[in-house]
């Protein structure tokens, strides 16, 4: 019995490479070259540099890998950025999930929401806006918007302002095309300047 589960695992190509871990403490050497942008921990102090601290490793495997595939596809695939295109390109699976699993195990810092978004904000991302089609970010990224790993959907709590504000914008435009399904696309079609601005200073105080 357990010659034929080897057998199966090696004949769909799922080898001991496939069920890798990331290393955190190997990611954190191979990391390093990341900090300018995103800070030694994945803090980053440039706010249209994502914070990567505390993020899902299964989350920045997949935008790692999405990087990669552009630069190997004249961003024909994948996830398209100028930079990064060219930090992932040289990355094997193995450094991906080493980094990702560095960035992951660290603590994220907060942020603070302005009091004047607080309650516009706080109806989009609860409610959403059924007339408009605006899906609810809640059903996807939690009450907290710390999201689901599982699903890739990412934690966007405590992200700076003007990072959220300019991926919803590439959403919105299609220049930003790796979101499962479209659904990031559909639902950033649907939001004004207004809207983008709302609830992208709403999320840096949501923990």
């Amino acid at each position: 019995m357990k010659k034929l589960g080897l057998l199966f695992l090696v004949a769909f190509g799922f080898t001991s490479s496939a069920f890798a871990e990331g290393n955190p403490e190997a990611g954190k050497n191979k990391a390093a070259a990341c900090a300018a942008c995103h800070g030694n921990d994945g803090n980053s102090a440039i706010d249209m540099n994502p914070k990567l601290a505390g993020q899902h490793a299964s989350y920045l495997e997949k935008q790692l890998m999405d990087f990669r595939l552009a630069s190997k596809t004249g961003g024909a695939e994948g996830r398209n950025n100028a930079v990064m295109n060219g930090m992932a390109a040289g990355l094997s699976d193995q450094d991906i999930k080493d980094i990702s699993a560095f960035f992951a195990s660290q603590e994220a810092t907060s942020g603070t929401t302005p009091e004047d978004v607080i309650e516009a904000g706080e109806q989009l991302y609860r409610g959403g806006d059924m007339e408009r089609g605006i899906t609810a970010c809640i059903a996807c990224h939690g009450p907290r918007g710390n999201g689901m790993g599982l699903a890739n959907f990412p934690d966007i709590s405590g992200q700076h302002t003007a990072y959220i504000k300019s991926q919803l914008e590439l959403f919105r435009s299609g220049d930003r095309a790796n979101d499962p399904n479209g659904m990031m696309r559909d639902i950033a079609k649907r939001l004004t300047d207004k809207d983008i601005e709302i609830i992208s200073k709403y999320l840096g105080g949501l923990h």
